[in-house]
């Protein structure tokens, strides 16, 4: 692909109980592994809630821009995005999982259910994961 609108390099050391940084400095964490996967649990952060942040980022802008192309008001929702590390640890056979749940207060359910789907279709995360992981989608009403 020659397209690129933008790019980011960043680098790991030590696995996931060590340290990312990206070139440009703006990323620079710890890591610690999850008690769960007899880690130390200690303060830093994983690579599983790294990739839930940056796919609930994305998906909410691209739900912005779509529903700005449709007119809708979306100026008070949210989206959360659960990731899982699923599989067997002792089988080494681990993949990921993600639940996409979005808030979209003011919204009538079958226009919320419709702008979900569009931006699902639209997302680059969603775009780049579909076929390769589960992903559910959920949408909270009040």
């Amino acid at each position: 692909m020659d397209d690129t609108i933008y790019a980011t390099t960043a680098t790991a050391w030590g696995g996931r109980s060590g340290r990312v940084a990206s070139t440009d400095g703006r990323l620079d964490v710890t890591l610690s592994s999850p008690a769960a996967m007899g880690g130390d649990d200690g303060p830093g952060t994983n690579p599983e809630q790294m990739f839930a942040g940056g796919y609930a980022a994305c998906f909410h802008s691209a739900l912005r821009n779509t529903a700005l192309s449709r007119k809708l008001d979306v100026s008070e929702s949210a989206i959360s995005v659960t990731i899982r590390l699923v599989g067997s640890l002792a089988e080494r056979r681990l993949a990921l999982a993600a639940t996409i749940e979005a808030e979209l207060p003011g919204l009538e359910k079958d226009a919320a259910w419709e702008l979900l789907e569009a931006t699902h279709q639209l997302c680059p995360y969603s775009v780049v994961t579909r076929g390769n992981m589960p992903v559910e989608l959920l949408l909270v009403q009040d």
